[in-house]
């Protein structure tokens, strides 16, 4: 009876590790060595926050961010992007390994004191949440060619850029472990939720 019982629990253990979920990871890959995958990951990058800190890729080593691109004068999608943003912020701005990472695509209106201010009418605090200022240049070939997100000034379409919603989910080896539309409350859920079994991963739980 009791190496039934081992065994059943045996099995029922394999089952559980069998069952984990884990989210894909994204991007471009290749092979190393004809068996080693090495995967698309977040370059080295340097910003300025809604505080006037310097924020670099250094500061989210060893955390998953979720980034997203934007601009404070946006007449159309972004409204509605950093209002289903705030629901990624409630659920995880006491969690240290967790961050959020806007990006505006006009830095030349975008000043610091312009972000504080977008910052204070969203309602968020301290350091979970960075709406960051950078070059245009270094901003759209972050996005376009890293984050997987298109962005463009437009002089036809109403606020003078187009870009897409995506919220882009970055693992703390700075991987892309999913892309959501952010204007689909559905997809920011699911995003909440995908965030959750990312830290369940056993590599986000040692990682540093």
């Amino acid at each position: 009876m009791k190496n039934l019982i081992g065994a059943i629990a045996i099995i029922l253990l394999i089952n559980a590790c069998n069952n984990s979920k884990t989210l894909p990871i994204y991007g471009e890959r290749q092979v190393v060595n004809g068996k080693d995958t090495v995967y698309q990951t977040i370059p080295a990058f340097k910003f300025i926050n809604q505080y006037g800190d310097s924020i670099s890729s250094k500061n989210v080593d060893g955390k998953i961010y979720v980034a997203d691109f934007f601009f404070t004068s946006c007449p159309s999608i972004c409204p509605i992007m950093q209002r289903n943003m705030l629901k990624v912020y409630d659920a995880f701005k006491s969690i240290d390994d967790v961050k959020i990472l806007s990006y505006t695509i006009d830095p030349k209106y975008d000043s610091v004191p312009v972000l504080k201010k977008y910052a204070d009418r969203l309602g968020i605090s301290g350091n979970s949440w960075w709406l960051l200022q950078g070059k245009k240049d270094s901003t759209y070939e972050l996005a376009e060619k890293h984050f997987l997100v298109s962005v463009k000034k437009d002089s036809t379409v109403a606020g003078g850029y187009i870009h897409q919603g995506y919220f882009v989910l970055i693992d703390k080896q700075k991987r892309i472990r999913g892309s959501y539309d952010g204007t689909n409350e559905q997809q920011v859920s699911q995003l909440i939720e995908d965030i959750k079994t990312l830290k369940a991963e056993p590599d986000q739980a040692i990682a540093k």
